[in-house]
């Protein structure tokens, strides 16, 4: 049986005054349908971009798909004409992005915002449509859903506009939900509550899930592998498990030891990794962590290593992978 999606060697560039940044470059990953993958690393590391571009949203200027496929139901999204993207966007995939204060039209009402989507693509009356919407609200646990759909975005919490951006994602159906940063800008007990949404809801209907994130702990409880990307490349793919108890690239465990822990063993300040992210103005030539890891030798500085697969689902990204696995964690990082 054939995944639901599958990305390959996705590249993305940005052209912008006289440089061009590498901001996706040759990413690959598979998802089967009713699974669920996080997609994790710090600010710029081509997550959102990644995402963006399998959906088609990337505009030119300044940005351009360059290469790879993206098959996502047997048929390469990167083929397909403006036309059949748009009945597949908000249909088959559907995004919740990264800021609910922002992502809802700030002059509709809530009801006209999600009604139009399901009149678009499930071929929808007026108030079958209402019908609808006011069903997913419910479904979201939005109180008053009918009352609600009146109302405009201005009229609702941070958490409750997220809630309707997630229920707006889900009101066709779709396969494949990507979530953007779902929770930024809420505070920790609305977090919580819109993961437990998000994965109930994954359950409910049998739908993919990626989950974009900068945070490692937040998605590990809640998806079945993990990709770590770093300078517009995956440096790591693992199942979530897998990833926690034997990471094997040097970004990676950077990041997990930079999460906070509750036992109370961390005393003083937290982990961070020193250095700066890289500059995606240069053509990826050699591993772009090397100027930042401990474990770099002249070889990291020298070459891209490729992405070598481990089995059982398992790859990485780095020369010294070996050594990195066979070092304890908890000492290796400081």
């Amino acid at each position: 049986m054939p995944s639901l999606l599958e990305v390959r060697d996705l590249v993305t560039r940005f052209y912008s005054e006289g440089a061009v940044i590498h901001a996706v470059n040759g990413v690959s990953f598979s998802l089967d349908t009713g699974a669920s993958m996080a997609i994790v690393g710090e600010s710029g590391s081509g997550k959102s971009v990644t995402v963006m571009s399998l959906m088609r949203l990337v505009r030119f200027p300044p940005g351009r798909i360059e290469g790879g496929e993206v098959i996502f139901e047997e048929r390469d999204l990167l083929r397909l004409s403006e036309e059949e993207m748009r009945r597949i966007r908000g249909n088959r995939i559907a995004m919740i992005f990264q800021d609910p204060m922002t992502s809802l039209n700030p002059v509709l009402s809530i009801g006209l915002q999600m009604t139009e989507g399901l009149r678009a693509h499930l071929g929808l009356g007026e108030r079958a449509a209402r019908d609808r919407a006011a069903e997913m609200l419910s479904l979201v646990g939005l109180p008053r859903p009918k009352e609600r759909l009146d109302d405009y975005p201005h009229q609702f919490s941070g958490g409750q506009r997220q809630r309707i951006m997630i229920a707006l994602a889900l009101s066709c159906n779709p396969a494949l939900l990507i979530a953007d940063e779902p929770t930024t800008a809420l505070d920790v007990t609305v977090q919580a509550q819109i993961v437990e949404l998000i994965q109930g809801l994954r359950e409910k209907l049998g739908m993919a899930v990626i989950w974009i994130s900068h945070n490692l702990g937040l998605v590990a409880g809640v998806v079945d592998k993990v990709a770590v990307m770093y300078g517009g490349h995956i440096v790591e793919q693992s199942p979530v498990d897998e990833l926690y108890e034997h990471p094997r690239h040097p970004y990676t465990l950077g990041l997990l030891k930079a999460i906070p822990k509750m036992d109370g063993r961390d005393q003083g300040r937290l982990f961070s990794i020193d250095g700066m992210p890289p500059d995606l103005r240069r053509p990826p030539e050699s591993c772009p962590f090397a100027p930042r890891c401990i474990y770099a030798v002249d070889r990291c500085r020298q070459a891209l290593p490729p992405l070598d697969e481990l089995g059982a689902g398992q790859s990485v990204r780095c020369w010294r992978a070996d050594e990195v696995a066979a070092l304890n964690v908890a000492g290796a990082m400081r």
